[in-house]
């Protein structure tokens, strides 16, 4: 028989046995929500490690087409422009300028009115054109093939030089160089012929006669020639080109401290430095098609005809 003492013993005993597994089983808890609560996410974890390939690919791409993008198609075109570039024209005589060799203009080649490859409409009249010295300021003509363009189509002498193909309704032609202008009240489209010019298309006594009209690009053996206006000096001058197979869309002088510098055109169709930079140096004329020709070796001569090596291109 226990005595109530030992039976106390066996009840406190028993107590802190429920007690110990109690608390064993509580920290068993705990640590093991402190151990599933240390451990990574795998779902989380997860995401990260499929996404880096993808972002990796993603910038290998995008590094891959950057890479290969063609150069921008202009560039090629004008690298490969048909433009002729070589075979330059030389006169028989040996010129006094010497010529560097010809390249084309990226730029566009001229904002003039009359445009190749365009058939325009007007009329023809006819006027007395004495030796053929105009507004152009060529001087006198070797032959009076020639006529005056109406002040629209004149543009400020964007006109001068440029050989024209006239045709009359009978079926007529001639082919005129401009020379000169034609004022109010003559109409855009019109063209004033000398009366030798008028007369190969029909009688000068009509005096007008409906036409067509388009620029000519025409094969001659002539090269080029510059010309400084009178009173052109190291401080100011006017330079004109002569004898150019297209009409000229631009002309600039090479400067000791900026370059090229494109000069400003006159309607008695003379390019103007008005501070002499470029005056006597180095020259490059551009016609309507692009094609730049350098010409070197022209002396500040006032009112004096060089002669050139070099003519633009027949298109």
């Amino acid at each position: 028989m226990k005595t109530a003492r030992q039976a106390a013993r066996q009840r406190r005993r028993g107590h802190r046995l429920m007690l110990g597994t109690t608390v064993a089983l509580a920290t068993a808890g705990v640590l093991a929500y402190l151990v599933m609560a240390l451990l990574p996410d795998r779902e989380a974890g997860a995401g990260p490690t499929a996404a880096a390939p993808v972002a990796s690919a993603q910038v290998r791409v995008t590094t891959a087409t950057a890479t290969s993008t063609p150069t921008p198609t202009g560039t090629a075109t004008a690298t490969g422009s048909p433009t002729p570039t070589v075979g330059v024209t030389t006169a028989a005589a040996q010129p006094s300028a010497t010529q560097a060799p010809r390249t084309t203009s990226n730029a566009a080649s001229s904002a003039a009115r009359i445009q190749p490859r365009t058939t325009y409409q007007g009329v023809a009249t006819v006027y007395e054109a004495g030796n053929g010295d105009g507004a152009c300021l060529f001087g006198p003509s070797d032959d009076l093939m020639i006529a005056a363009m109406n002040t629209t189509d004149y543009e400020s002498s964007k006109a001068c030089g440029a050989y024209v193909l006239v045709r009359a309704a009978n079926g007529a032609s001639v082919t005129v160089r401009i020379t000169n202008e034609c004022p109010l009240p003559c109409a855009p489209g019109q063209l004033d012929l000398s009366e030798q010019a008028f007369a190969e298309l029909a009688d000068p006594k009509l005096g007008r006669i409906s036409i067509t009209w388009s620029l000519l690009s025409p094969s001659t053996s002539d090269t080029i020639s510059i010309r400084y206006k009178t009173g052109s000096s190291p401080y100011w001058c006017g330079i004109q080109a002569i004898g150019h197979r297209n009409p000229v869309a631009r002309l600039e002088v090479c400067t000791t401290t900026n370059g090229w510098r494109q000069l400003p055109r006159t309607d008695y169709n003379y390019f103007l430095s008005a501070d002499g930079s470029g005056c006597g140096d180095a020259i490059r004329i551009t016609d309507i098609y692009g094609e730049r020709l350098t010409v070197n070796g022209i002396a500040l001569r006032p009112d004096v005809v060089q002669p050139t090596r070099v003519q633009f291109a027949q298109h």
